[in-house]
């Protein structure tokens, strides 16, 4: 019996994990496990709305890229699309940032929720009305691709936050980078008597950085299949994803202000 007792589902651990996930109190396994969580949801949003909008709206360096030669071939007005793309990202990042802040200065459990919620909601917008607002042109660029630049600037704003930027989720480039460092850092301490904890350590890096990517390629899939078949709605389930991922802290405050209140 008492090994039956052991097995059964617990819901309050459940709830007490998504605390750990996105409450303020960090450590270096929850920023791993929310992290490989937001890379499968930029990876399908990323993948999923180019077939929407047919510009990966995560991509910063290519839109840049892209600006300098359409100004170098006179294309102005995909120059001019370009710039709301990357101001609709910076927007995104400058978002959270006033949120994390204006959380942490009143010492939510949310401070890191927060922004994710507001994210989900975005998403479900996206999910519901994309098809609707596709039409809709703001400088010559449709509105659904500023709104998933903006959803991108804010959730690789979120994770660099939560990490002190050793995560990143939108931003592949770097990631397969940090996994080629870690491959030459141990084909170089290979045979030299390197530390074992430094050795671990650098194992440990390079596990997280192939999962990121994995992720991120696996949502990217998931993602471009839903667009094809369902087309925006795709989006309806990654928007739960983040909802379920931030609403444990956004439940605590609440409760602890009722609790001030009565």
């Amino acid at each position: 019996m008492s090994t039956l007792g052991s097995s059964r589902y617990r819901p309050e651990k459940s709830l007490q994990y998504l605390r750990f996930l996105s409450g303020h109190k960090r450590s270096p396994r929850a920023n791993r496990h929310l992290g490989r969580a937001l890379a499968f949801v930029a990876g399908a949003a990323n993948a999923g709305g180019f077939l929407a909008v047919s510009e990966y709206t995560s991509h910063m360096t290519g839109i840049v890229s892209a600006m300098a030669d359409d100004i170098a071939l006179g294309n102005l007005t995909l120059a001019v699309a370009g710039v709301a793309s990357v101001f609709s990202f910076v927007m995104g990042a400058m978002l959270c940032a006033v949120l994390v802040n204006w959380g942490r200065e009143r010492q939510l459990h949310s401070e890191f929720a927060l922004p994710l919620m507001v994210e989900a909601v975005l998403m479900l917008v996206f999910g519901l009305l994309g098809a609707s607002i596709q039409p809709h042109v703001t400088f010559y660029v449709s509105a659904t691709v500023l709104l998933l630049c903006f959803m991108m600037g804010l959730q690789n704003a979120i994770i660099t936050k939560i990490s002190h930027a050793e995560i990143r989720t939108t931003h592949v480039t770097g990631l397969v980078t940090d996994i080629g460092i870690a491959l030459g850092r141990g084909l170089y301490w290979l045979g030299r008597g390197e530390k074992e904890r430094a050795q671990q350590e650098n194992r440990e890096r390079l596990g997280l950085h192939v999962s990121l990517v994995m992720l991120f390629f696996s949502g990217a899939v998931v993602g471009a299949l839903g667009f094809k078949h369902i087309g925006f709605q795709a989006c309806i389930p990654l928007a739960v994803i983040l909802m379920i991922l931030s609403v444990m802290p956004l439940f605590d405050d609440l409760s602890r202000r009722r609790k001030v209140a009565a």
